[in-house]
Order: C-alpha cells, then structure tokens, then sequence
C-alpha cells in the first residue's frame, strides 16, 4: 500500500466529518477538514501539499466561521431589521463560546430579536426579523458548503498528479 494512499484512506472521515460540520453546527467541519489535510500533507511528507496550500485553506477556515457569524445578521437586516437588530444578530452568534455551536443558530435569533425590542419595534417586527436571521443562517451554510467544496477542490488539484 503506498503512502499516499493510507493518507486518502485517513483523509476520509475528516472529509466526511467536514461536509458534515457544515450542515450540524456541533461539528466544526471547516476545521476538522483542514486538519485532515494537515494529517495527509504529514502522512505524504508534504510533497505534494505546500506552505501556501495550508495558509490558503486556514484562510478559507477563517471565511467560514466569519460567515458564520455575521449571515445571521444579513438575514434580519434583509428582512427590514434595524441595525440593532442586525447587531444583535452579530452580538448573539458570540453564545457560541458560551454554549457551544448550537449558540450560532439560537444566539443570532434571539439576539437579533433582543435588538428589535431594544430598538422599540413590536414583538411581532421582532419575531418575523428572528425568522429573517434564520434565514440568514440558512444562506451561510450554502455559502460555507461552497467553501467547504473550494477546500476540497484545491486539495484535489493539488495532489491530482499522485493518483494518474
């Protein structure tokens, strides 16, 4: 069995667990796939996965969880929200370190419901904007599965001539 293969064959589930942790926010799937690339690139000797190949993807990690945490404030802003809510949005993804990943779905709503209230609108403007931040999630979930699809493509270029 060559090297390169027993890398693939690790690789795997760190792929697996990445286009996951895009989907269930208690996995950190860009992370977790970038990881399973560092394992690869260690595994192989980093022959075919330079220096810029890892300051690339960690630089597409970082994209994923900046969308993360402001999509949510997208979302209420589209949805006619004012700036407080769209700050509260931002301010609430930050439940993230408090209870984990389930924080940047529930934190953006009720933050950006908090706000609305705080901003003196009704409770219903503030419910129907809560709503708009989820839709704002749901966007950045696509936008972080295409990330996670560059991430995985660029690897692929990058060790394509290992597997011809």
């Amino acid at each position: 069995m060559s090297i390169e293969f027993l890398g693939l064959a690790l690789l795997i589930p760190f792929v697996a667990a990445g286009v996951a942790g895009v989907i269930i926010p208690i996995i950190p799937g860009p992370f977790v796939l970038f990881i399973g690339f560092l394992l690869y690139g260690w595994i192989t000797g980093f022959v075919h996965l330079p220096l810029v190949f890892f300051i690339g993807q960690l630089a597409i990690v970082f994209l994923c969880y900046l969308v993360d945490f402001f999509a949510s404030a997208w979302g209420a802003k589209k949805f006619g929200g004012s700036r407080a809510a769209a700050w509260g949005a931002v301010l609430g993804s930050l439940l993230f370190f408090l209870i984990g990943p389930l924080g940047l779905l529930v934190g953006p709503v009720a933050g950006a419901i908090a706000g609305e209230l705080l901003a003196g609108k009704a409770f219903k403007n503030a419910l129907r904007l809560g709503f708009g931040s989820v839709w704002g999630f749901v966007g950045g979930v696509v936008m972080k599965m295409f990330l996670v699809l560059v991430m995985i493509a660029w690897f692929i270029w990058s060790v394509r001539m290992v597997w011809a």
